[in-house]
């Protein structure tokens, strides 16, 4: 069965570029973030993991850990992290979980369970590896996100969609379409126009359902 929203993600020990870990034990009080790749050494991972180790100072001020998974070794790993720190100019502060065995990809439904890699293995057998997962504190999935080998993701998405959930959560409220910092958010159906007013002060009703307002400073 895949994993849905607000399921508690599956815990692991696995090695990594940085060491062994334990995944409940690694995210903590933090929310993370595990995204996964088909293979060391392929263009579009390499532009992606570039990508990531940018963000390092945004993925920190917002609480955030951020783990990599690959199906390659902790060697292969380490190698590959000169590449992406040559291709980003910057160093990459994030392990990459090597899952070999495809533990990981199968507990977090990226592969069917009785897939393998063949010797000799390529990009192509296990083009499916290429999600996103975006997890909270108390180890539930909060959002994931699935792409094709051929398309690079946005990771200034991903950062968005982050900053969306932890304000939806943390406030009590919904974003709209599009939704950035500092915009209007909606205020859920499932709360009263009174304890609309005492909560967030003036709103605007489009509809009775579609209620706009400012977060409270």
């Amino acid at each position: 069965m895949s994993l849905r929203i607000n399921d508690v993600v599956p815990d692991f020990e696995a090695e990594t570029s940085q060491g062994p870990i334990r995944f409940h034990e690694w995210i903590g009080d933090s929310w993370a973030i595990l995204f996964s790749h088909p293979k060391d050494f392929t263009p579009v991972c390499t532009t992606e993991f570039g990508a990531v180790a940018k963000l390092n100072a945004e993925w920190q001020k917002r609480g955030t850990k951020v783990i990599g998974v690959s199906v390659d070794g902790v060697e292969d790993h380490k190698k590959w992290i000169n590449d992406i720190s040559s291709f980003a100019s910057c160093d990459v502060g994030f392990p990459i979980i090597a899952d070999e065995g495809l533990k990981v990809a199968k507990l977090f439904d990226m592969l069917p369970a009785e897939a393998y890699l063949p010797d000799g293995r390529t990009p192509a057998d296990s083009a499916t590896v290429r999600t996103v997962f975006i997890i909270g504190p108390d180890k539930q999935l909060k959002l994931s996100m699935t792409y094709p080998m051929n398309v690079g993701r946005n990771f200034a998405e991903v950062l968005r969609a982050l900053d969306a959930l932890q304000t939806a959560n943390g406030k009590g409220v919904a974003t709209p379409a599009d939704w950035n910092v500092g915009e209007d958010v909606i205020i859920p159906p499932t709360v009263s126009d009174e304890d609309a007013k005492a909560k967030f002060g003036e709103y605007e009703t489009i509809f009775p359902y579609l209620r706009r307002t400012k977060l409270p400073e």
